[in-house]
């Protein structure tokens, strides 16, 4: 069953999909930057990372705007050329980004992982998979109950997620 849901999904040039996915970005648009959902929008992928329909899943959709960084113009004298405000580029990815704000959002919750939902000229929207590690479901559950033990407490924090691994350069 998933074979075919990921297949339908890979074809974004059909033009249902495509009316689909402007009228959830048009509603995303206005809601917060972070909303929690009732369900993973691609269930596939949400699974492959770990998630289960189960109490202790609690699945966040986070909005991050997309672009480089630009700082505020600093009071004090400089030539222009020290000035420093544009051209910034952070050394974090946009998913790491939406997991930690997800994390902050969420303090009594750990990050598990995150999935890209959807972008358009202004944002991009990421999906994070959160996890009670305090609910009797989760602490019984052999194959995610691992979250539970202190040292992932703050996890998404310390970098210790997929994608801040990938950004630190530990993927291999």
């Amino acid at each position: 069953m998933y074979k075919y849901a990921t297949n339908i999904l890979k074809n974004t040039e059909s033009p249902d999909l495509k009316a689909l996915a402007k009228q959830r970005k048009i509603a995303w648009r206005r809601q917060h930057a972070i909303v929690r959902v009732e369900r993973p929008l691609r269930l596939t992928r949400a699974r492959s990372l770990g998630y289960k329909a189960k109490q202790g899943f609690v699945v966040v959709r986070v909005r991050v705007r997309r672009g480089g960084l630009r700082k505020t113009r600093p009071t004090g004298g400089r030539r222009q050329r020290r000035l420093g405000v544009t051209k910034f580029v952070p050394a974090k990815s946009m998913k790491l980004i939406a997991e930690e704000r997800a994390g902050k959002a969420y303090q009594t919750l750990e990050v598990l992982n995150s999935y890209w939902v959807g972008e358009d000229g202004q944002y991009k929207w990421f999906e994070v998979i959160l996890v009670d590690p305090h609910h009797p479901s989760i602490q019984g559950d052999d194959d995610v109950n691992w979250i539970c033990d202190r040292s992932q407490r703050g996890r998404v924090h310390r970098g210790l997620t997929s994608a801040g691994k990938k950004v630190r350069g530990l993927t291999h």
